[in-house]
């Protein structure tokens, strides 16, 4: 039996559209930041969540946990699934969103400048 994949951009893309999703993601951001990462890499590996779960030697509702954002996988997990899906793990530190209030990036720019 083949599957038809809808490409996760695509995907993406369509709820973005609506500003209740939008909200809530980006509510949720720092909470979910890998989970479109561990898709993205399922889907390019082509496999299912039952495939990369064999793969890893878990369950598929431990990968469906991973992909939902639902747990607080360690670095091993991490390593795991990224082998699985025959990818490679990268971790990064990047810096802040700059505030999205106008008048506190002001005041901040303003309590800079007197120090």
């Amino acid at each position: 039996m083949s599957r038809k994949f809808i490409p996760v951009d695509d995907a993406f893309k369509e709820w973005r559209k609506d500003p209740q999703f939008v909200a809530a993601y980006d509510a949720l951001e720092e909470q979910f930041a890998f989970a479109p990462a561990l898709i993205k890499a399922r889907g390019d590996a082509d496999m299912t969540q039952d495939q990369v779960a064999e793969a890893m030697g878990t369950t598929r509702s431990a990968v469906i946990r991973l992909e939902g954002g639902r747990s607080n996988p360690s670095t091993r997990t991490l390593q795991r699934f990224a082998a699985a899906t025959h990818t490679r793990l990268r971790i990064s530190f990047e810096p802040e969103k700059p505030p999205k209030a106008a008048g506190l990036a002001k005041k901040r720019t303003g309590e800079a400048r007197k120090r």
